[in-house]
């Protein structure tokens, strides 16, 4: 007895760690399934801030193109092994002991159950900053690996750096190269722009906002809706209310205007099945209240916004 319930929950924490690492891209199916994507610039892996705490906030440099890629395939097949390796010993070491018979044979105790699952979260969370770190380097290793050229330093550094400061200092930078700008007029093309964009998402069919999106935002988009149209299913938004548009973050980089706003919004979301119209996953009834950063960026100037990122408070 005891040692089949030590094996449930040696069980039980591989599925919880192996079920973290998906998570957050099944916990909705709104558009951007409730993941961070897209870039946005030099704080593409920086937590958006907000504006009391903007004035503190330092620019990072990007990592050299040339420094070392980590492969998240080998990582995660490191991690697997490691995880399996461990799970293998204990429910062998368990086993082998229980036919020596007695209380006094082997098997995992509780605090080994609890040890294996920090393990198994530390894992998680490790694979996860190198997946982030990996495709950061693949970006700025990209511009190198067709030509083969020698990297090139910009004498001009400081021009292609992200101005510093709060949301005024940005939105004023934004107001030199363009004089019309006006925050609540952007706002308002926000939340237009977040409605738009929703609408095309439950149609399965981007063609309507394709000018609305940067190409990386267009080829992730269309990546997850190929994959509702291949289990044919239908991801419905009902009783979209967006309660809340405002600026946490603004500034100009490498000739790019990028805002970032805070959109509080609330809606019904659920899937169903595209032939008989069974709810799959999400509610009918039950509405879901979310706060997510969505990342508009331009080319300096009196220029259309592009949604570039959405990321995850």
């Amino acid at each position: 007895m005891k040692r089949n319930l030590a094996q449930f929950f040696t069980v039980l924490a591989a599925v919880m760690l192996l079920g973290g690492t998906v998570l957050e891209t099944t916990a909705h199916a709104r558009a951007g399934s409730s993941r961070s994507i897209g870039s946005r610039g030099s704080r593409s892996y920086s937590r958006p801030a907000s504006p009391s705490s903007q004035p503190s906030q330092q620019y990072s440099p990007t990592p050299s193109p040339y420094q070392p890629q980590q492969s998240g395939g080998f990582l995660r097949s490191m991690a697997g092994g490691l995880a399996g390796g461990m799970l293998g010993s204990m429910l062998f070491r368990g086993t082998g002991n229980a036919g020596s018979g007695g209380m006094g044979g082997g098997g995992i105790g509780f605090f080994e159950i609890l040890l294996l699952a920090g393990i198994g979260y530390l894992i998680y969370r490790f694979i996860k900053k190198k997946r982030a770190d990996s495709t950061l380097n693949s970006y700025t290793q990209g511009a190198y690996q067709d030509s083969g050229a020698a990297p090139v330093y910009n004498t001009s550094y400081q021009d292609n750096q992200p101005q510093t400061g709060g949301v005024d200092a940005g939105l004023s930078h934004i107001r030199q190269m363009d004089g019309s700008f006006d925050e609540n007029r952007f706002n308002d093309t926000a939340m237009d722009v977040f409605f738009k964009i929703q609408g095309a998402w439950m149609n399965r069919d981007l063609t309507p906002v394709s000018g609305l999106l940067t190409d990386e935002m267009k080829r992730i988009f269309q990546e997850d809706l190929d994959k509702l149209k291949r289990d044919k299913q239908i991801n419905r938004l009902e009783n979209i209310a967006v309660r809340n548009v405002e600026i946490e973050e603004a500034w100009q980089e490498s000739g790019q205007d990028f805002i970032t706003t805070l959109i509080y919004a609330n809606l019904l979301d659920y899937t169903t099945d595209d032939t008989s119209g069974a709810v799959v996953s999400g509610s009918k009834t039950d509405p879901v209240k979310f706060e997510e950063y969505w990342t508009f960026t331009r080319p300096v100037g009196n220029n259309p916004w592009r949604l570039s990122a959405i990321s995850q408070k």
